[in-house]
C-alpha cells in the first residue's frame, strides 16, 4: 500500500467519523424534536376537547360529532368518537400536508416516540384523541435525507481534496524513492532536483550528499582494491626474482665452487711445481711461479669466502643448524676480535626451504649489520623452535639504531638489506622486529611459521 493511499485512507476515515458524528447527533436532535411536536399536539388537542366535551356533553353525541366535523384535523392528532355501543360517529380526515408521503420505517422507528393516546368519557360516549407523528416524521426524513446528501457530497469533495492535496504532497518522496531504486541498479551519476516542501528538499539534499559520498568512497575502494592488488603483482614479481636470483646464486656459487676452484688449485699446483722444479737454474722464473702460486692461493680463500655470500651451499647439503653453525664459526674466522656465542635448538623441526633460507639470510644480515655499523664486539645468535614455528634472535653490544633510523630509511631508501628482509619474511608469513636494547646494542627478531618442505627442507 502506498504512502499517499494510506495518508487518504486516514484522512478519509476521519472525515467519515466526524460526519457520522454530526449526523447521529442531528437525528437525536429529530427525535427530540418529533416527541417534543407530537406530544405538545396531543397534550393540547386534549385539553381543547375536553374543555369542549365539559361544555357540550348535554348535547349528545351527534352535537359532538357536529362540532368535530367542523373542528376538522388538530395538528397531529387522530381523533375518534365512539358511541356508547362503541360504534365510530367520527374519525379525523388524513392530513393534507405531504398527503401520499411518508417517511421509511426504519427511520420511523428511530425517532418516533412511542404511542401516545388519551380517552374522554361523556354520558353517551367516548372521544379518543391518539398522536399520529407520521407527518412529523416526514419533515425529520426530509431533513434528515437533505443532511445526508449534503454529507456525502462534503464526503467526496473532502476526499478529493485529500486526494490532490496528499499527492502533491507525497510525489517528491516517489522521487526519492525511484532515485534510490537506480542508486541499486548502479546508476551512481543519480541526482535529485530541488524538491518542494521543507522535509523533501531536506531529504533531496541528504539524499545528493550520500550519492556524492559513496561515490567517493567507492572510488576510494576501487583505488584501493587495485593499489592493493598492484602491490600484490609487485610482490609476487618481488618474489619470482627473488627465486630467480636465489637459483642463479646457487648456479654462481656451484660453478665458483666446482670449475673455478679446481682451476684455481690446478693453477696453484701447476705454480708450486714450476718453482720447484727451476729453483736450481732459473731463480727469477722460480719466484714468478711462487708468486703465482700465492696469489692462486688467496683467489682461493676469497673465492671460498664469497661463495657462502652468493648462496648457503651448506644449507642445502646439511641443512639450516649446520648452516647456521658454518656461519657463525666463518664470522669467527674473519673477525677474530670479535664474540659470537650460537644456540640452536630446533629438534625435530623441519621448514620449508625458503623458509630455512630467509632465517639463514636474516642471521647473516644481523651479524654483518652488527659489525659493520654497530662496531660490535659481542653478539648472540638464538634460534629455536617453537610451536608453531621457529624463532630467530640476533643480538650484539654495538652502537645501535639510530633515533630516526626509520624515517632516514623512509626518506633516502637506506638500510636496504633490512626491507628486502622484511618483505621476503612477511611473504612467507612470518614477522620481523628490529630495535635497540638496554643499556646498549641492537637485537634482530624473526618468527617464521613451520611451512610444507615442498621443495626440501632444513
Amino acid at each position: 500500500m502506498s504512502l499517499r493511499l494510506k495518508i487518504h485512507l486516514i484522512v478519509a476515515a476521519l472525515v467519515t467519523l466526524f460526519l457520522a458524528a454530526m449526523i447521529a447527533l442531528h437525528l437525536g436532535n429529530l427525535r427530540d424534536a418529533v416527541r417534543e411536536e407530537v406530544v405538545a399536539a396531543n397534550r393540547v388537542a386534549h385539553q381543547l376537547l375536553n374543555r369542549t366535551v365539559l361544555v357540550g356533553a348535554s348535547a349528545g353525541t351527534p352535537a359532538m360529532a357536529l362540532y368535530l366535523q367542523g373542528l376538522g384535523r388538530v395538528r397531529s392528532n387522530e381523533i375518534t368518537l365512539v358511541d356508547g355501543e362503541g360504534r365510530e360517529l367520527y374519525r379525523s380526515p388524513p392530513s393534507p400536508y405531504k398527503a401520499g408521503r411518508d417517511a421509511p420505517d426504519w427511520f420511523e422507528r428511530l425517532v418516533v416516540p412511542g404511542p401516545s393516546e388519551q380517552s374522554i368519557a361523556f354520558p353517551d360516549g367516548k372521544m379518543i384523541v391518539r398522536a399520529d407523528a407520521s407527518r412529523a416524521a416526514v419533515d425529520a426524513w426530509d431533513q434528515f435525507f437533505l443532511l445526508g446528501v449534503t454529507a456525502l457530497v462534503l464526503l467526496l469533495a473532502v476526499n478529493a481534496v485529500v486526494y490532490w492535496v496528499v499527492g502533491r504532497t507525497v510525489k517528491p518522496f516517489g522521487q526519492i524513492v525511484k532515485a534510490l531504486g537506480r542508486i541499486e541498479a548502479g546508476h551512481l551519476e543519480e541526482r535529485l532536483p530541488p524538491l518542494a516542501g521543507t522535509e523533501a528538499a531536506s531529504i533531496g539534499a541528504a539524499f545528493n550528499r550520500m550519492v556524492v559520498g559513496l561515490r567517493e568512497r567507492l572510488e576510494a575502494e576501487r583505488r584501493a582494491l587495485a593499489a592493493e592488488s598492484e602491490l600484490s603483482d609487485r610482490r609476487e614479481l618481488a618474489r619470482w626474482i627473488d627465486r630467480h636470483l636465489e637459483q642463479e646464486r646457487r648456479l654462481i656459487a656451484r660453478e665458483l665452487h666446482d670449475e673455478l676452484g679446481q682451476s684455481v688449485t690446478a693453477i696453484r699446483s701447476l705454480a708450486l711445481s714450476v718453482a720447484q722444479r727451476t729453483a736450481s737454474h732459473d731463480p727469477q722464473a722460480s719466484q714468478a711461479a711462487g708468486v703465482i702460486a700465492d696469489e692462486s692461493s688467496r683467489l682461493y680463500d676469497a673465492m671460498h669466502g664469497l661463495i657462502p655470500r652468493l648462496a648457503p651451499l651448506v644449507l642445502d647439503a646439511f641443512g639450516l643448524a649446520d648452516a647456521m653453525r658454518d656461519l657463525v664459526e666463518r664470522t669467527r674466522t674473519s673477525q677474530p676480535e670479535a664474540a659470537v656465542e650460537l644456540q640452536v635448538s630446533l629438534g625435530d623441526a623441519r621448514l620449508g626451504t625458503e623458509a630455512a633460507l630467509a632465517l639463514y639470510r636474516a642471521a647473516q644480515e644481523g651479524l654483518t649489520n652488527a659489525l659493520r655499523h654497530g662496531q660490535a664486539r659481542h653478539m648472540s645468535v638464538s634460534l629455536k623452535a617453537e610451536d608453531d614455528g621457529a624463532r630467530l634472535e640476533v643480538r650484539d653490544d654495538g652502537r645501535g639504531l639510530a633515533p630516526d633510523w626509520v624515517a632516514r630509511t623512509e626518506e633516502d631508501g637506506g638500510h636496504y638489506g633490512l626491507r628486502w628482509l622484511a618483505e621476503r619474511v612477511e611473504a612467507l608469513g612470518g614477522s620481523l622486529h628490529i630495535g635497540n636494547i638496554e643499556p646498549r646494542g641492537a637485537q634482530l627478531r624473526v618468527w617464521m611459521p613451520f611451512t610444507p618442505a615442498l621443495e626440501g627442507a632444513a
